[in-house]
């Protein structure tokens, strides 16, 4: 044995490998740490070890709390919002309520001066004369002035090039476009509405004819122009909403205008107007 290689403790100990070996050469017997045994030093490396496995373990559980927080930041954004959509939506109903009451109070008065025209002289054309008026405004064969809309909806510009998976079709306009944008309209209040001068009524179809749209059994290409009587900043929001129609068309880039205007003239339907089928219904008076 080579004693270069073994250690010598202040006790006269050396150590040989894992043995401690006195001087004289025998293995000491028992535990290598009795009373007045010397405390050899315990490597430093599996410490090491832990504290950047701890280290790497707090910096991971900090970006887990630093995703949850934000994921929870935007739902609770998307959440106040779609509580604001709700809040106005509500607010739309209240006031359509309110109108619809109103409406009825009128109809209420129009009935109480029918009868107080009836008691007195009997003259029914001032109050038959208002009333053709209201009716032929309600069925769409007057013409019309007020504030609304302008939309003018055109084809896209893009090419199936951009996007060969998808089909072509999706970057031209259909009868389905018009269909949502004039429900839109009417949803918001809309009084009057027309379409490339074609003014729309309860009978008006809106339907693919080919490459273009028939309305009112006319047929019409792109640019369609809409104009809608209505309160213009309550129409513009209807189809500017989030998520709403407009925006669905634009992922095709669909080219949309929007102009809110003064003042609107929208032309009366001229077309042929038939009713076979339907007819007035007067419930019978019950048997005394």
């Amino acid at each position: 044995m080579n004693n270069n290689d073994n250690r010598t403790y202040p006790n006269g100990e050396v150590l040989d490998g894992e043995v401690l070996i006195p001087e004289d050469g025998r293995p000491q017997e028992g535990p290598a740490q009795e009373a007045g045994a010397p405390v050899i030093p315990a490597r430093r490396s599996g410490g090491v070890g832990i504290f950047v496995v701890c280290l790497v373990f707090g910096l991971l559980l900090a970006i887990q709390f630093k995703s949850v927080e934000l994921s929870e930041g935007a739902r609770v954004t998307d959440q106040l919002m779609r509580a604001e959509e709700l809040q106005t939506l509500l607010n739309k109903e209240r006031q359509r309520s309110q109108e619809l009451y109103e409406e009825l109070l009128q109809y209420k008065d129009d009935v109480a001066s029918y009868r107080e025209m009836a008691l007195v002289n009997g003259d029914y054309a001032a109050v038959m004369a208002r009333e053709l008026e209201r009716a032929e405004l309600i069925a769409g064969i007057i013409d019309v002035e007020g504030p609304g809309i302008t939309v003018t909806m055109q084809d896209s510009l893009d090419t199936i090039e951009i996007d060969p998976l998808l089909d072509p079709s999706y970057y031209i306009i259909h009868d389905d476009d018009l269909l949502r944008v004039i429900n839109e309209l009417r949803d918001a209040g809309a009084e009057a509405i027309s379409i490339n001068g074609e003014r729309l009524i309860s009978t008006s179809e809106i339907r693919c004819a080919g490459s273009i749209v028939s309305i009112n059994n006319n047929r019409y290409a792109t640019p369609y122009v809409i104009r809608a009587i209505g309160d213009p900043q309550t129409l513009h929001s209807a189809l500017t909403m989030r998520g709403g129609v407009l925006e669905q068309l634009y992922a095709f880039k669909i080219r949309v205008d929007i102009q809110q205007n003064d003042s609107i003239i929208i032309k009366g339907y001229t077309g042929k107007t038939s009713f076979k089928y339907a007819k007035e219904y007067r419930a019978e008076a019950p048997a005394s």
